[in-house]
């Protein structure tokens, strides 16, 4: 009988695949070989049960009380056919013969052997496998070196986003990925792979996660055994159910049967919101980034470990507004979604303060990069000087070593390639680099002239200030503003002072010298006439100037009402008061007399009874104008007159002059009352009032029902408007390539930002000059409008001329170009943001060219409308959207595949094969 079996197994094939199928549906066996042969195919090294386990691979569990049967049987040659094992029965080890679930609680060696998948395969071809039963196949995972079998895997319920009771339970090792998962609920729940879906999971607490990452494994998403998973399928107009409100799902319904074009599409404003919303639609109308999100090819390209990225979640949440945008089926959407994403890795952006357009746009393209960027580990590269190296070769080396940081659709549709040379102002040493951008900020031509409305108060009592629009040098001095205020009103600027009134009172009063630039646009600058008389010498000036404020006396909040307090109105003047008369009488009468356009001057029988009347309202704490005189600031600083009223201000406290104190006291009653003023121009009732210095500060005190009476608050704040408010500085237009001009121009670094010379060993202030070498896809022309300084913020809404089509760059890229093919430097308009307003508000919205339809539309928030291209070019142009021409038919062919057109030339390859750009 052994011999048989021998013989049998000369004629056996031993094969490590799975036996055929058999004409009746049974596996067909292979003639078994002899046991010796058996248990060396079985427990050899190599391809056996005794081979190293490696990861990934696959291992069949076996009932160990078969395989003890089989193993006497080979090993002992018994000859009786009755210990032949049979069919590989593994039913001791599954919970029941329906569900086929093993057993808890199994342990190698007592309840089962492990074989490996050509061992297995064997067997199987040898005896096979008993009827109904599955293969117990387990994978083996590698932990940190150590390799073991994973008996029990991972069992999750599999339900959908729209009926999550329904559930199908899988079984997923913990090295499978979260894709697999994702294959299988799509499978199971018949689902097309062209749909998109995500996944979420409920957590113990109750809530649910998403699944981001769909590449890492069930271990690393730290997925267990029961746990719920929930896939979620993206609606037809492009929203997620799980982010729709109650509200949203309403409104949704309600846009069931709309059906619009695609991209024309509002976005809500959140609150000040319109400069995200301006940015936002820019960037959708960029045909082929659109196309990227559109497609899904983000998707395989989702950077989620980068320490530079957002977890890919700036990413997702752009692609949901794409979807959303052009789905077809809104008219407006509301990005609060994405709002949020951008506060919380943007603080600056967070809440609902006005920001701008185009720092929104610089960090959108950066996050999307970083969020796409295919380099998944960084390596460390230096920059590298020319060093005397033709351009072409220090071009290709900056370029490829950007690539290998850098690599992204955001690379390949908008970043080009600067050359930068600086040369050392003391050595002449030259140091030329090439540098990747993303943008260009383009400089304005800026006038060296300023505007700035001033009020000019006229020594004559009869005559109301008057508002003028002058025209001075934008770096110009105090004296160039009197000056020219000098050609309309005939004062000369000897007798001008300027003061910056605010609140009622001088918040400074400026010398001659001082620089227009500490003055801003939205200061308020009054420019009184005073005596001719004053002069700078200390000794020969004969006229004091008195800055003088209007206060009315109201009742304070005091439990026995035992003071009053006093609160500043009206404009404050500066009055000229000779030396000779420096008196209280005398000041009371200049006082009265350069009030009079507004101020009645009541009888004396009147002045008596509001003095009464005064004393008995106020008590011992009113001051009387036979007691107390003029006050003055405790520090007079730098707030006080300059030269230009005749008292030089380092003077000022040499000055042996008598101050309002040593005046002669006027006896008898007063319309008003004097009162001595702190530094901050107010009275303190409980402390008496300071010694004065030289140049005093008058507040003059107003009874309430004497002011009623006698001052016409109407005529007080009355104003007229000189014939110059009428005149606008006309601003000639500025073609766009001048701006580029100006950009490309030498210029010479700032204090703030030197440069450190190799040669010299120290900083420089060389001069810079930024060339063009290669230009992107579509290009981002940013046009700097607003202008910071230390004393000064201003927007510049000088009109831009841009070309609608045919921009050409060829005058500017500095690279050897390619002649047969101009198409490669010529841009054409897709997109504007615009800006309207001033510095502290303003509206943004967006002038943009359908990809699809070609139709300009113009968004204004939720707005959506058509315009003529006669419409886009206006002052309000900030951050204009150019796409190469050849982009542009590329696009077209790929979108039009019947059309016999000839192929589109390639991409711009700016630098040889190489630099890959497209």
């Amino acid at each position: 009988m052994r011999g048989l079996r021998r013989g049998r197994a000369a004629m056996a094939a031993v094969g490590g695949n799975s036996p055929p199928e058999a004409k009746d549906g049974e596996p067909q066996r292979e003639v078994m070989p002899d046991p010796d042969s058996q248990w060396g195919h079985i427990e050899n090294s190599d391809t056996g049960r005794a081979r190293r386990m490696r990861g990934g691979e696959s291992w069949f569990l076996v009932d160990q009380d078969w395989y003890k049967q089989w193993e006497v049987y080979v090993r002992e040659g018994d000859e009786d056919p009755s210990t032949i094992p049979g069919c590989i029965n593994n039913a001791k080890l599954f919970e029941d013969n329906i569900n086929w679930q093993l057993k808890k609680g199994l342990v190698e060696g007592e309840d089962y052997v492990l074989l490996s998948t050509t061992a297995w395969n064997l067997l199987v071809s040898w005896y096979g496998l008993e009827r109904g039963q599955p293969p117990i196949e387990r994978k083996v995972i590698d932990w940190r070196g150590i390799c073991e079998i994973e008996v029990y895997p991972v069992e999750l319920l599999l339900a959908q986003h729209s009926d999550m009771d329904t559930t199908h339970t899988a079984q997923f090792s913990q090295t499978d990925s979260i894709d697999l998962v994702l294959r299988t609920a799509q499978d199971q729940f018949v689902v097309s792979p062209q749909e998109e879906t995500r996944l979420w999971v409920k957590n113990a607490e109750g809530s649910f996660e998403r699944l981001c990452n769909t590449r890492v494994s069930l271990r690393d998403a730290s997925l267990k055994s029961g746990q719920l998973v929930v896939m979620e399928t993206r609606s037809k107009d492009g929203t997620w159910p799980s982010q729709q409100t109650r509200a949203a799902s309403s409104a949704a319904k309600e846009e069931e049967e709309f059906h619009g074009q695609p991209g024309i599409c509002g976005l809500t404003n959140l609150g000040n919101t319109c400069f995200m919303n301006s940015a936002l639609q820019c960037l959708s109308n960029v045909p082929q980034l659109t196309e990227y999100f559109l497609k899904n090819q983000y998707l395989d390209e989702l950077n989620f470990c980068n320490p530079l990225g957002m977890k890919g979640e700036i990413a997702e949440a752009y692609a949901d507004l794409v979807k959303q945008a052009w789905s077809g089926r809104h008219r407006s959407i509301v990005p609060n979604v994405f709002k949020t994403k951008v506060g919380h890795f943007a603080s600056q952006f967070l809440g609902y303060q006005q920001h701008d357009s185009q720092e929104l746009l610089s960090f959108l393209l950066d996050g999307l990069h970083e969020d796409l960027n295919r380099v998944k580990k960084k390596e460390y590269v230096e920059q590298c000087d020319a060093a005397g190296r033709p351009d072409q070769e220090v071009a290709v080396e900056a370029w490829q070593n950007h690539k290998r940081r850098n690599d992204s659709v955001i690379v390949d549709t908008f970043h080009g390639l600067f050359k930068s040379t600086l040369v050392c102002p003391d050595c002449g040493n030259v140091s030329v680099t090439f540098d990747p951008f993303c943008y260009l900020s383009v400089p304005l031509p800026v006038s060296h002239k300023r505007v700035m409305e001033v009020f000019f108060v006229s020594m004559d009592p009869r005559r109301k200030p008057e508002q003028h629009r002058l025209v001075v040098p934008k770096k110009g001095k105090i004296s160039d503003l009197c000056l020219a205020l000098a050609k309309h009103t005939g004062v000369s600027p000897e007798r001008m002072m300027v003061a910056d009134v605010f609140s009622h009172r001088f918040y400074k009063i400026f010398q001659l010298d001082e620089s227009l630039s500490t003055i801003l646009d939205r200061d308020d600058i009054f420019i009184y006439e005073v005596s001719g008389r004053s002069s700078i010498t200390e000794n020969t000036r004969e006229d004091v100037v008195i800055p003088i404020y209007l206060r009315e006396r109201t009742p304070a909040r005091d439990y026995n009402n035992s003071y009053y307090g006093l609160m500043l109105f009206g404009h404050p003047l500066l009055v000229s008061v000779p030396r000779d008369r420096l008196s209280w009488d005398a000041l009371y009468h200049i006082l009265l007399y350069r009030l009079s356009r507004y101020v009645t001057r009541p009888s004396s029988d009147d002045e008596d009874d509001g003095d009464e009347k005064a004393d008995v309202e106020g008590g011992k704490n009113i001051p009387k104008p036979g007691n107390v005189a003029g006050g003055s600031s405790q520090d007079p600083g730098p707030e006080q007159a300059g030269p230009s009223s005749g008292v030089a201000s380092g003077s000022r406290a040499r000055d042996s002059s008598p101050g309002p104190s040593h005046w002669p006291q006027r006896h008898g009653a007063s319309l008003v009352h004097p009162a001595s003023v702190n530094s901050n121009r107010t009275s303190d009732p409980f402390r008496s009032p300071p010694s004065p210095p030289a140049q005093p500060y008058i507040a003059i005190d107003w009874d309430p029902e004497m002011k009623k009476r006698y001052y016409d608050e109407v005529e007080a704040e009355g104003y007229v408007k000189h014939d110059c408010v009428g005149y606008v500085l006309k601003k000639a237009p500025v073609r766009l390539q001048e701006c580029i001009e100006l950009f490309t121009t030498v210029e010479t670094l700032e204090k703030e930002n030197p440069w450190y010379c190799p040669n010299c060993k120290q900083h420089q202030l060389a001069t810079k000059k930024l060339d063009l070498w290669t230009l992107p896809e579509t290009l981002i022309i940013h046009l700097k409008r607003f202008s910071y300084t230390k004393f000064s913020r201003e927007k510049l809404d000088t009109l831009v001329e841009f070309p609608i089509r045919d921009l050409d760059f060829s005058e500017f890229v500095i690279k050897p170009q390619d002649e047969s093919a101009p198409e490669l430097y010529k841009y054409d308009l897709i997109a504007v943001s615009n800006h309207y307003g001033g510095l502290r508000d303003g509206h943004y919205t967006t002038f943009a060219c359908n990809k699809d339809s070609g139709q300009w539309h113009y968004f204004d928030d939720n707005s959506v409308s058509p315009v003529t291209e006669n419409q886009i070019e206006s002052k309000a142009a900030y951050v204009l959207f150019y796409q190469r021409q050849d982009v542009a038919r590329r696009l077209k062919t790929k979108t039009q595949p019947g059309q016999s057109n000839p192929p589109a030339p390639p991409a711009c390859d700016p630098i040889s094969e190489s630099m890959d750009i497209n």
